[in-house]
């Protein structure tokens, strides 16, 4: 039996996710061998590689023995969204070895039974969201909109349940299912099937879904006439 050891990580919402999950063909569950979680949004780039050596050491691995790496590409926050891309573009070129972009409502989702809208907080009083059919395909998004927007929406969605911290900061209206942001588990789930098959990793392009926050400032505007 051929076991694939994934290290799967994720920053577009303010969890830093960082685990260590076997996978093999022969064997339909994942196995979580590790995870190091914190939630903290100010705090990506300083905690998501200490969080990525703490599970694999909790595993009882070591970054050589990664057979591939997971990373959630959003739709999340410019910044945070980057610390965590960054991270695993990086490891993936000094290990040669292929990373893998999930959708991070996808991940949520993917522990989840459907069918289920997710939401993670847009700021800007906004959620990134998207719904999921019973099976827990994605059918709708990922979309950027004000909850009143999305709430309008619900009818049509055909969705009995929500998820996601933004479901949670908003009300929309639905029965919570507890699940706030992604876990290791839901991030190789998403992938596994890419992942044993061997088959080349889509694009790696991060999901911002709108312009950044902080803006590159305009050339100086003259006050006093030539």
């Amino acid at each position: 039996m051929i076991v694939v050891l994934v290290l799967a990580v994720d920053t577009a919402t303010p969890a830093v996710t960082a685990g260590v999950v076997s996978m093999s063909a022969d064997i339909s569950e994942l196995v979580v061998l590790a995870e190091c979680v914190t939630v903290d949004a100010k705090a990506h780039g300083e905690l998501l590689t200490p969080h990525v050596l703490s599970a694999l050491s909790d595993a009882g691995r070591t970054l050589s023995d990664v057979d591939a790496i997971v990373c959630g590409v959003g739709p999340g926050p410019f910044t945070g969204l980057r610390a965590g891309m960054a991270t695993a573009a990086a490891l993936g070129q000094a290990l040669a070895k292929p990373v893998y972009p999930v959708c991070t409502l996808d991940a949520i989702a993917a522990v989840e039974q459907g069918p289920l809208l997710v939401a993670s907080d847009a700021r800007r009083k906004e959620i990134y969201w998207a719904s999921y059919d019973a099976a827990g395909a994605r059918v709708v998004g990922p979309s950027v909109d004000k909850p009143a927007e999305v709430i309008e929406r619900l009818a049509d969605l055909a969705v009995s349940r929500v998820a996601g911290n933004g479901a949670k900061l908003y009300d929309l209206g639905l029965t919570h299912t507890g699940q706030d942001f992604p876990t290791p588990s839901g991030l190789a789930r998403v992938a596994r099937d890419a992942v044993l098959a061997g088959d080349e990793p889509g694009p790696f392009t991060p999901l911002y879904l709108r312009r950044p926050d902080a803006e590159v400032p305009g050339a100086r505007k003259r006050v006093t006439a030539p």
